[in-house]
């Protein structure tokens, strides 16, 4: 398995305009709540739980699951940022068939146009997981690594993956 360093590397040999990323900080998470807000129907108790679960459960689970073995603290807030994201997409489910199915509908398509425009306006390159689909996963994960970076965190792991990416990005 790739480090956590060897990821977010990959990841940002795709995204060196900063104009991108910003778009990247609107789109992401417009995205990953969609997905929270469409696979949070349908839901079960099963007769035997505490709480209903859904599809959406299993995807932000399994994510979940993956940054954690990539690297704890950074598992560890992506997992909060997930739960917050399960809350509001059962909030959004729970509502009628119209509201959940629009809003699920309108964040994703709205957030993939944020997504293209940064990548074809500004970045002038693919998105990354063109390549490799782990950057489906990676995506969100970059997001919130670049924030905590904004806010002085592991600032060895930003240069690593500064380093990294500049010489991937430079590669024909």
């Amino acid at each position: 398995m790739k480090t956590l360093t060897d990821q977010l590397a990959q990841y940002a040999a795709y995204h060196r305009d900063r104009r991108n990323i910003a778009t990247h900080f609107v789109g992401i998470p417009m995205i990953v709540v969609a997905l929270a807000v469409l696979l949070s129907r349908p839901a079960s108790t099963f007769g035997i739980l505490p709480l209903a679960v859904s599809p959406a459960w299993l995807v932000f689970g399994a994510a979940s699951l993956y940054y954690l073995a990539l690297d704890l603290p950074l598992g560890v807030a992506m997992a909060l940022v997930s739960a917050g994201c399960l809350a509001l997409g059962r909030w959004v489910a729970s509502s009628s068939t119209a509201t959940w199915a629009g809003t699920g509908v309108a964040l994703f398509v709205v957030g993939w146009v944020f997504q293209f425009v940064g990548h074809a306006a500004y970045e002038h390159r693919k998105p990354a997981f063109a390549d490799d689909l782990i950057g489906l996963v990676i995506g969100p994960l970059f997001v919130l690594a670049e924030a905590l970076f904004e806010l002085g965190w592991r600032p060895s792991l930003r240069e690593a993956i500064e380093n990294a990416a500049t010489a991937r990005h430079a590669r024909p």
